[in-house]
């Protein structure tokens, strides 16, 4: 089965922020970061049940896509909707003050 992976606003927010971040320091570590990212995201449309549940969230369904990349990474928090259809809900370094 294939899901359909779609972002919200606020996760394409996300992707610009930590882009442009990299991007003021390093054009190859945002590049690198970018393609990193991506590659990850497009796992989901086969296994978004394998990776692991969401701490904050009551719902199985919330489940968060952790991204290594160098010393850290990046995570990505979604939602298994249906059957059809993941939704990436938010993007975040693992170092940001607001990671969970």
């Amino acid at each position: 089965m294939t899901y359909k992976v779609r972002l919200t606003r606020d996760a394409l927010q996300d992707l610009d922020r930590l882009y442009d971040f990299l991007l003021a320091r390093d054009l190859g570590a945002a590049e690198s970061a970018l393609v990193a990212i991506e590659r990850a995201l497009s796992l989901l449309a086969f296994t978004p049940f394998s990776c692991r549940q969401a701490l904050l969230q009551k719902s199985p369904r919330w489940r968060e896509l952790l991204i290594p990349l160098g010393r850290s990474g990046y995570g990505a928090l979604f939602e298994i909707e249906d059957e059809h259809t993941v939704t990436v809900a938010a993007n975040r370094h693992h170092r940001e003050e607001d990671y969970h």
